[in-house]
Protein backbone atom coordinates (compact mmCIF):
# COMPACT_ATOMS: atom_id res chain seq x y z
CA UNK A 1 0.00 0.00 0.00
CA UNK A 2 2.91 2.35 0.80
CA UNK A 3 4.38 1.68 -2.63
CA UNK A 4 1.00 2.43 -4.13
CA UNK A 5 0.51 5.73 -2.24
CA UNK A 6 4.01 7.07 -2.94
CA UNK A 7 3.72 7.09 -6.74
CA UNK A 8 0.28 8.69 -6.37
CA UNK A 9 1.74 11.57 -4.30
CA UNK A 10 4.53 11.98 -6.88
CA UNK A 11 1.94 12.05 -9.64
CA UNK A 12 0.00 14.81 -7.85
CA UNK A 13 3.14 16.88 -7.35
CA UNK A 14 4.07 16.45 -11.01
CA UNK A 15 0.59 17.58 -12.03
CA UNK A 16 0.92 20.73 -9.95
CA UNK A 17 4.29 21.47 -11.47
CA UNK A 18 2.96 20.94 -14.97
CA UNK A 19 -0.05 23.18 -14.20
CA UNK A 20 2.20 25.94 -12.88
CA UNK A 21 4.41 25.62 -15.90
CA UNK A 22 1.40 25.79 -18.19
CA UNK A 23 0.12 28.94 -16.44
CA UNK A 24 3.56 30.54 -16.63
CA UNK A 25 3.83 29.75 -20.33
CA UNK A 26 0.32 31.04 -20.94
CA UNK A 27 1.19 34.25 -19.08
CA UNK A 28 4.33 34.62 -21.13
CA UNK A 29 2.38 34.03 -24.29
CA UNK A 30 -0.20 36.60 -23.23
CA UNK A 31 2.51 39.12 -22.41
CA UNK A 32 4.08 38.48 -25.78
CA UNK A 33 0.72 38.99 -27.41
CA UNK A 34 0.28 42.43 -25.82
CA UNK A 35 3.87 43.64 -25.73
CA UNK A 36 5.58 41.68 -28.45
CA UNK A 37 5.28 41.80 -32.18
CA UNK A 38 2.63 39.13 -32.45
CA UNK A 39 -0.25 41.61 -32.06
CA UNK A 40 1.56 44.84 -32.89
CA UNK A 41 -0.08 47.23 -35.32
CA UNK A 42 1.24 46.43 -38.79
CA UNK A 43 3.54 48.94 -40.46
CA UNK A 44 1.59 51.19 -42.79
CA UNK A 45 2.77 51.76 -46.31
CA UNK A 46 3.48 55.33 -47.43
CA UNK A 47 0.27 55.24 -49.45
CA UNK A 48 -1.77 54.18 -46.41
CA UNK A 49 -0.17 56.86 -44.26
CA UNK A 50 -0.91 59.49 -46.90
CA UNK A 51 -4.53 58.37 -47.19
CA UNK A 52 -5.01 58.52 -43.40
CA UNK A 53 -3.30 61.89 -43.10
CA UNK A 54 -5.32 63.34 -45.98
CA UNK A 55 -8.53 62.13 -44.34
CA UNK A 56 -7.53 63.67 -41.00
CA UNK A 57 -6.67 66.97 -42.68
CA UNK A 58 -10.00 66.98 -44.51
CA UNK A 59 -11.90 66.25 -41.28
CA UNK A 60 -9.93 69.01 -39.55
CA UNK A 61 -10.88 71.40 -42.34
CA UNK A 62 -14.57 70.56 -41.92
CA UNK A 63 -14.22 71.40 -38.23
CA UNK A 64 -12.25 74.55 -39.14
CA UNK A 65 -15.09 75.86 -41.32
CA UNK A 66 -17.55 75.14 -38.52
CA UNK A 67 -15.22 76.99 -36.15
CA UNK A 68 -15.05 79.92 -38.56
CA UNK A 69 -18.85 80.00 -38.83
CA UNK A 70 -19.31 79.87 -35.06
CA UNK A 71 -16.71 82.61 -34.63
CA UNK A 72 -18.47 84.81 -37.19
CA UNK A 73 -21.80 84.33 -35.40
CA UNK A 74 -20.20 84.92 -32.00
CA UNK A 75 -18.70 88.19 -33.23
CA UNK A 76 -22.07 89.27 -34.66
CA UNK A 77 -23.81 88.38 -31.39
CA UNK A 78 -21.17 90.34 -29.48
CA UNK A 79 -21.71 93.40 -31.67
CA UNK A 80 -25.49 93.18 -31.28
CA UNK A 81 -25.10 92.81 -27.52
CA UNK A 82 -22.87 95.90 -27.34
CA UNK A 83 -25.33 97.89 -29.47
CA UNK A 84 -28.24 96.88 -27.22
CA UNK A 85 -26.26 97.76 -24.11
CA UNK A 86 -25.38 101.17 -25.58
CA UNK A 87 -29.03 101.84 -26.44
CA UNK A 88 -30.13 100.84 -22.95
CA UNK A 89 -27.49 103.11 -21.39
CA UNK A 90 -28.65 106.11 -23.46
CA UNK A 91 -32.29 105.46 -22.58
CA UNK A 92 -31.41 105.15 -18.91
CA UNK A 93 -29.73 108.56 -19.05
CA UNK A 94 -32.88 110.08 -20.56
CA UNK A 95 -35.00 108.23 -18.01
CA UNK A 96 -32.97 109.62 -15.11
CA UNK A 97 -33.36 113.16 -16.49
CA UNK A 98 -37.14 112.67 -16.79
CA UNK A 99 -37.31 111.27 -13.26
CA UNK A 100 -35.38 114.27 -11.91
CA UNK A 101 -37.83 116.62 -13.64
CA UNK A 102 -40.83 114.79 -12.18
CA UNK A 103 -39.22 114.84 -8.77
CA UNK A 104 -38.85 118.63 -8.93
CA UNK A 105 -42.54 119.04 -9.85
CA UNK A 106 -43.61 116.73 -7.04
CA UNK A 107 -41.51 118.66 -4.50
CA UNK A 108 -43.02 121.98 -5.64
CA UNK A 109 -46.54 120.61 -5.22
CA UNK A 110 -45.70 119.36 -1.77
CA UNK A 111 -44.41 122.78 -0.74
CA UNK A 112 -47.54 124.50 -2.18
CA UNK A 113 -49.68 122.46 0.18
CA UNK A 114 -52.02 121.06 -2.45
CA UNK A 115 -55.25 122.85 -1.21
CA UNK A 116 -58.59 121.84 -2.65
CA UNK A 117 -59.34 124.02 -5.73
CA UNK A 118 -62.76 125.06 -4.32
CA UNK A 119 -61.17 126.29 -1.09
CA UNK A 120 -58.47 128.13 -3.05
CA UNK A 121 -61.21 129.83 -5.13
CA UNK A 122 -63.12 130.85 -2.00
CA UNK A 123 -60.03 132.32 -0.36
CA UNK A 124 -58.79 134.06 -3.44
CA UNK A 125 -58.79 137.87 -3.46
CA UNK A 126 -59.01 137.84 -7.25
CA UNK A 127 -61.34 135.00 -8.49
CA UNK A 128 -60.79 135.88 -12.14
CA UNK A 129 -57.04 135.69 -11.76
CA UNK A 130 -57.36 132.45 -9.82
CA UNK A 131 -59.43 130.88 -12.60
CA UNK A 132 -56.76 131.85 -15.11
CA UNK A 133 -54.10 130.28 -12.86
CA UNK A 134 -56.24 127.16 -12.36
CA UNK A 135 -56.41 126.71 -16.10
CA UNK A 136 -52.61 127.03 -16.25
CA UNK A 137 -52.20 124.48 -13.45
CA UNK A 138 -54.52 122.08 -15.28
CA UNK A 139 -52.43 122.42 -18.41
CA UNK A 140 -49.29 121.89 -16.32
CA UNK A 141 -50.91 118.80 -14.83
CA UNK A 142 -51.60 117.45 -18.29
CA UNK A 143 -47.97 117.98 -19.22
CA UNK A 144 -46.95 116.25 -16.01
CA UNK A 145 -49.18 113.29 -16.83
CA UNK A 146 -47.58 113.12 -20.26
CA UNK A 147 -44.15 113.17 -18.64
CA UNK A 148 -45.14 110.28 -16.36
CA UNK A 149 -46.44 108.34 -19.36
CA UNK A 150 -43.16 109.06 -21.14
CA UNK A 151 -41.17 107.70 -18.20
CA UNK A 152 -43.28 104.55 -18.16
CA UNK A 153 -42.70 104.08 -21.89
CA UNK A 154 -38.96 104.49 -21.44
CA UNK A 155 -39.00 101.91 -18.66
CA UNK A 156 -40.78 99.42 -20.93
CA UNK A 157 -38.29 100.08 -23.75
CA UNK A 158 -35.34 99.57 -21.40
CA UNK A 159 -36.79 96.27 -20.18
CA UNK A 160 -37.25 95.16 -23.80
CA UNK A 161 -33.63 96.08 -24.57
CA UNK A 162 -32.46 94.17 -21.51
CA UNK A 163 -34.47 91.14 -22.60
CA UNK A 164 -32.97 91.29 -26.10
CA UNK A 165 -29.49 91.70 -24.61
CA UNK A 166 -30.05 88.62 -22.45
CA UNK A 167 -30.97 86.61 -25.58
CA UNK A 168 -27.82 87.82 -27.35
CA UNK A 169 -25.70 87.01 -24.31
CA UNK A 170 -27.12 83.47 -24.26
CA UNK A 171 -26.37 83.15 -27.98
CA UNK A 172 -22.83 84.42 -27.43
CA UNK A 173 -22.21 81.86 -24.69
CA UNK A 174 -23.54 79.10 -26.94
CA UNK A 175 -21.27 80.18 -29.82
CA UNK A 176 -18.27 80.26 -27.51
CA UNK A 177 -19.06 76.71 -26.39
CA UNK A 178 -19.22 75.71 -30.08
CA UNK A 179 -15.85 77.37 -30.69
CA UNK A 180 -14.31 75.42 -27.84
CA UNK A 181 -15.68 72.12 -29.14
CA UNK A 182 -14.62 72.73 -32.75
CA UNK A 183 -11.17 73.83 -31.60
CA UNK A 184 -10.81 70.59 -29.64
CA UNK A 185 -11.80 68.58 -32.74
CA UNK A 186 -9.37 70.48 -34.97
CA UNK A 187 -6.41 70.12 -32.62
CA UNK A 188 -7.20 66.43 -32.15
CA UNK A 189 -7.29 65.72 -35.90
CA UNK A 190 -4.12 67.71 -36.59
CA UNK A 191 -2.38 66.04 -33.65
CA UNK A 192 -3.25 62.60 -35.03
CA UNK A 193 -1.93 63.61 -38.46
CA UNK A 194 1.34 64.82 -36.94
CA UNK A 195 1.71 61.54 -35.04
CA UNK A 196 1.28 59.53 -38.23
CA UNK A 197 3.81 61.65 -40.09
CA UNK A 198 6.35 61.49 -37.25
CA UNK A 199 6.38 57.70 -36.92
CA UNK A 200 9.90 56.30 -37.26
CA UNK A 201 10.80 54.29 -40.30
CA UNK A 202 12.31 54.97 -43.71
CA UNK A 203 8.96 54.71 -45.49
CA UNK A 204 7.28 57.36 -43.36
CA UNK A 205 10.31 59.66 -43.49
CA UNK A 206 10.48 59.21 -47.22
CA UNK A 207 6.77 60.07 -47.56
CA UNK A 208 7.07 63.14 -45.33
CA UNK A 209 10.16 64.36 -47.14
CA UNK A 210 8.61 63.82 -50.56
CA UNK A 211 5.48 65.65 -49.47
CA UNK A 212 7.54 68.61 -48.25
CA UNK A 213 9.58 68.62 -51.47
CA UNK A 214 6.40 68.71 -53.56
CA UNK A 215 5.04 71.54 -51.42
CA UNK A 216 8.21 73.60 -51.81
CA UNK A 217 8.40 72.93 -55.55
CA UNK A 218 4.74 73.92 -56.00
CA UNK A 219 5.32 77.36 -54.53
CA UNK A 220 8.28 78.39 -56.63
CA UNK A 221 8.28 81.12 -59.26
CA UNK A 222 7.57 78.55 -61.97
CA UNK A 223 3.95 78.44 -60.79
CA UNK A 224 3.42 82.04 -61.78
CA UNK A 225 5.02 81.44 -65.15
CA UNK A 226 3.17 78.17 -65.72
CA UNK A 227 0.05 80.05 -66.79
CA UNK A 228 0.85 82.03 -69.96
CA UNK A 229 0.33 85.76 -69.88
CA UNK A 230 -0.48 85.87 -66.12
CA UNK A 231 -4.14 84.71 -66.26
CA UNK A 232 -5.63 87.61 -64.32
CA UNK A 233 -5.85 89.30 -67.72
CA UNK A 234 -8.57 86.77 -68.56
CA UNK A 235 -10.58 87.58 -65.43
CA UNK A 236 -14.17 88.83 -65.93
CA UNK A 237 -13.39 92.16 -64.26
CA UNK A 238 -10.78 94.28 -62.53
CA UNK A 239 -11.79 93.13 -59.05
CA UNK A 240 -11.49 89.45 -59.94
CA UNK A 241 -8.08 90.22 -61.48
CA UNK A 242 -7.03 92.02 -58.29
CA UNK A 243 -8.08 89.02 -56.19
CA UNK A 244 -6.02 86.66 -58.38
CA UNK A 245 -3.04 89.01 -58.15
CA UNK A 246 -3.31 89.08 -54.35
CA UNK A 247 -3.43 85.27 -54.23
CA UNK A 248 -0.26 85.05 -56.32
CA UNK A 249 1.48 87.42 -53.93
CA UNK A 250 0.64 85.10 -51.03
CA UNK A 251 2.20 81.94 -52.51
CA UNK A 252 4.28 80.26 -49.83
CA UNK A 253 2.32 81.72 -46.90
CA UNK A 254 1.69 79.12 -44.17
CA UNK A 255 -1.64 77.44 -43.55
CA UNK A 256 -3.02 78.28 -40.10
CA UNK A 257 -6.58 77.27 -39.28
CA UNK A 258 -8.82 80.25 -38.53
CA UNK A 259 -6.36 82.72 -40.13
CA UNK A 260 -7.40 85.40 -42.64
CA UNK A 261 -4.03 86.99 -43.36
CA UNK A 262 -2.05 88.95 -44.02
CA UNK A 263 0.73 86.44 -43.36
CA UNK A 264 -1.14 83.15 -42.82
CA UNK A 265 -4.44 81.70 -44.04
CA UNK A 266 -6.84 78.82 -44.02
CA UNK A 267 -8.66 78.05 -47.28
CA UNK A 268 -11.67 80.34 -46.88
CA UNK A 269 -9.53 82.93 -45.13
CA UNK A 270 -7.33 83.25 -48.23
CA UNK A 271 -10.38 83.72 -50.47
CA UNK A 272 -11.89 86.30 -48.14
CA UNK A 273 -8.61 88.21 -47.87
CA UNK A 274 -8.02 88.18 -51.65
CA UNK A 275 -11.40 89.69 -52.40
CA UNK A 276 -11.19 92.08 -49.45
CA UNK A 277 -8.00 93.42 -51.05
CA UNK A 278 -10.02 93.83 -54.27
CA UNK A 279 -12.73 95.81 -52.48
CA UNK A 280 -15.27 92.98 -52.24
CA UNK A 281 -16.68 91.76 -48.92
CA UNK A 282 -17.20 87.99 -48.77
CA UNK A 283 -18.58 85.80 -45.97
CA UNK A 284 -16.12 83.91 -43.79
CA UNK A 285 -16.96 80.26 -44.46
CA UNK A 286 -16.96 78.02 -47.52
CA UNK A 287 -20.63 77.23 -46.87
CA UNK A 288 -21.52 80.91 -47.21
CA UNK A 289 -18.99 81.78 -49.91
CA UNK A 290 -20.47 79.32 -52.40
CA UNK A 291 -23.76 81.26 -52.17
CA UNK A 292 -22.11 84.69 -52.43
CA UNK A 293 -22.29 84.94 -56.22
CA UNK A 294 -23.52 83.33 -59.42
CA UNK A 295 -22.91 79.61 -59.84
CA UNK A 296 -20.91 78.71 -62.95
CA UNK A 297 -20.14 75.38 -64.58
CA UNK A 298 -16.64 73.99 -64.72
CA UNK A 299 -16.47 74.66 -68.47
CA UNK A 300 -17.26 78.36 -67.84
CA UNK A 301 -14.51 78.97 -65.26
CA UNK A 302 -12.55 82.22 -65.47
CA UNK A 303 -9.69 83.51 -63.28
CA UNK A 304 -11.07 84.82 -60.00
CA UNK A 305 -13.92 82.31 -59.75
CA UNK A 306 -14.20 80.46 -56.46
CA UNK A 307 -13.86 76.69 -56.78
CA UNK A 308 -15.19 74.35 -54.09
CA UNK A 309 -14.38 70.78 -53.13
CA UNK A 310 -15.79 67.76 -51.28
CA UNK A 311 -19.47 66.93 -50.91
CA UNK A 312 -19.70 69.00 -47.73
CA UNK A 313 -18.23 72.12 -49.44
CA UNK A 314 -15.42 72.18 -46.89
CA UNK A 315 -12.60 73.51 -49.11
CA UNK A 316 -12.24 76.46 -51.50
CA UNK A 317 -9.63 77.92 -53.84
CA UNK A 318 -9.33 80.74 -56.38
CA UNK A 319 -9.29 79.64 -60.00
CA UNK A 320 -6.34 81.08 -61.98
CA UNK A 321 -6.83 79.44 -65.39
CA UNK A 322 -5.59 76.34 -67.26
CA UNK A 323 -7.38 74.00 -64.85
CA UNK A 324 -5.44 75.32 -61.86
CA UNK A 325 -6.18 77.20 -58.67
CA UNK A 326 -4.40 78.89 -55.78
CA UNK A 327 -5.44 77.59 -52.39
CA UNK A 328 -4.30 77.07 -48.80
CA UNK A 329 -4.27 73.24 -48.63
CA UNK A 330 -3.60 72.18 -45.02
CA UNK A 331 -0.90 72.45 -42.33
CA UNK A 332 1.47 70.22 -44.33
CA UNK A 333 1.72 72.68 -47.24
CA UNK A 334 1.67 76.46 -47.72
CA UNK A 335 -0.46 78.51 -50.11
CA UNK A 336 0.27 77.12 -53.56
CA UNK A 337 -0.88 76.54 -57.12
CA UNK A 338 -2.55 73.17 -57.66
CA UNK A 339 -4.68 71.38 -60.26
CA UNK A 340 -8.44 71.32 -59.74
CA UNK A 341 -8.33 67.52 -59.86
CA UNK A 342 -6.27 67.41 -56.67
CA UNK A 343 -9.52 67.05 -54.69
CA UNK A 344 -13.13 66.02 -55.37
CA UNK A 345 -14.61 68.97 -57.27
CA UNK A 346 -17.99 70.25 -56.00
CA UNK A 347 -18.78 73.46 -57.89
CA UNK A 348 -17.86 77.08 -58.56
CA UNK A 349 -19.14 80.61 -57.97
CA UNK A 350 -18.39 83.92 -59.68
CA UNK A 351 -18.65 86.71 -57.12
CA UNK A 352 -18.01 89.72 -59.39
Amino acid sequence: MAAHRKPRQRSMGGGKARTAATIALAGAATATGFDGTGHAEPQLTPGQVKAKVDKLYQEAEVATEKYNGAKEKAEAAGQRLKSLQDQAARKEERLNSARDALGSVAAAQYRAGGLDPAVQLALSDDPDRYLENAEFVERAGSRQNAAVAGVRKQLREIEQLRGAAHIELTSLKSRRAELKQHKKTITGKLGSARQLLSRPGPQERSLSGASQDRASRSTGPRDTLAVPGFPSSQAPGSRAAAAVSYAYQKLGSPYVWGATGPNAFDCSGLVQAAYRAAGVSLPRTTYSQIAAGRRVSRSELLPGDLVFFYSGISHVGIYVGNGRMIHAPNPSAPVRVAPLDEMPYAGATRVV
